[in-house]
């Protein structure tokens, strides 16, 4: 049953990964109940992380069960298992998952999207470094960028950062709580020859006091693409992207220009916009035009451009 769905699936997707030229795409996500697995290309390496899940299975079970899931994705998609990156279920108390290599290659490498290179690490960190599902996304900063004055929130590895100084932003702020993803986006901007600079700049806060700092009516552009909740001992009290969006979206207004474009995307599957509460321009809802070919159909985010 997984064989057949990952036979249909992969030639499905990987003709028209070929077509656009995609080298990292998503090939399966639950598709079928019984095999949980996410399964992303990166490159020449294959990344597969099990959904956590109440099953049956004691733990010599699943082992089995595990095994014999990696051995025919590596027939299907022809991979190496030296190429596959598995994160497996700990049942470790205090630990919710543990990425594990199959092979011995090093777990940081280059992966090209759109003409530009990104550092991924499929080993050592909760996410890769990129969201796959965000490529048209990025491809869609890029085009509005030209000379503009640009803010990316909640930014992680930098991705759209660097869409943005590709796309010629007169200046692009990138800004995160933590300093291990701002460092590693200002590699990725070195990685695509964008060097130290003064329209550059690295802001390491928490997202809503950067904000309420900020000078008014500054910024052009804005990407806010936060988690939907966060506690982190770095910022006060928690973030509940449900009951704060108003708010945070509110304060990206009053640091934008009149005209200026808010690109707002949230991954809350329940998610409701509260749009009574937001004056603006105009709300346009872009989560079809922004859905990537390996995301059709199992889009799991919203995601608006708010002209103000």
């Amino acid at each position: 049953m997984f064989r057949n769905r990952l036979q249909k699936v992969y030639r499905h997707l990987h003709k028209q990964a070929k077509r656009l030229s995609a080298g990292c795409y998503r090939v399966y996500d639950h598709d079928l109940p019984e095999f949980p697995f996410c399964i992303e290309f990166y490159g020449d390496q294959l990344y597969v992380a099990e959904y956590k899940r109440r099953h049956e299975m004691s733990d010599s079970e699943h082992e089995l069960w595990l095994g014999k899931s990696i051995e025919i994705i590596s027939e299907i998609l022809s991979i190496s298992k030296e190429n596959i990156f598995l994160k497996l279920r700990q049942r470790k108390a205090g630990r919710s998952g543990q990425y594990q290599k199959m092979g011995g290659k090093k777990s940081e490498f280059i992966v090209e999207e759109n003409g530009l290179k990104f550092l991924v690490n499929l080993n050592d960190y909760l996410d890769t470094g990129l969201f796959l599902d965000h490529r048209l996304t990025r491809q869609m900063i890029r085009q509005e960028s030209r000379d503009k004055n640009v803010l990316n929130l909640f930014a992680y590895t930098g991705s759209f950062s660097v869409y943005a100084a590709a796309g010629g932003a007169r200046e692009v702020v990138t800004v995160d709580l933590s300093n291990t993803y701002l460092k590693w986006a200002e590699r990725n901007m070195r990685l695509n020859g964008i060097g130290i600079s003064a329209r550059l700049r690295y802001v390491n806060a928490d997202v809503k006091e950067f904000l309420q700092e900020l000078h008014p009516g500054h910024f052009d552009l804005v990407i806010m693409d936060p988690p939907t909740f966060s506690n982190s001992k770095k910022m006060e009290g928690f973030l509940d992207i449900q009951r704060d969006h108003v708010a945070l979206i509110k304060l990206c207004l009053r640091a934008m220009r009149a005209g200026g474009a808010l690109i707002f995307s949230t991954n809350y599957r329940k998610f409701i916009l509260n749009k009574e509460k937001i004056r603006v321009t105009s709300i346009k809802d872009i989560t079809a035009a922004t859905t990537p070919f390996d995301f059709e159909k199992r889009m799991n985010r919203f995601c608006y451009k708010i002209v103000k």
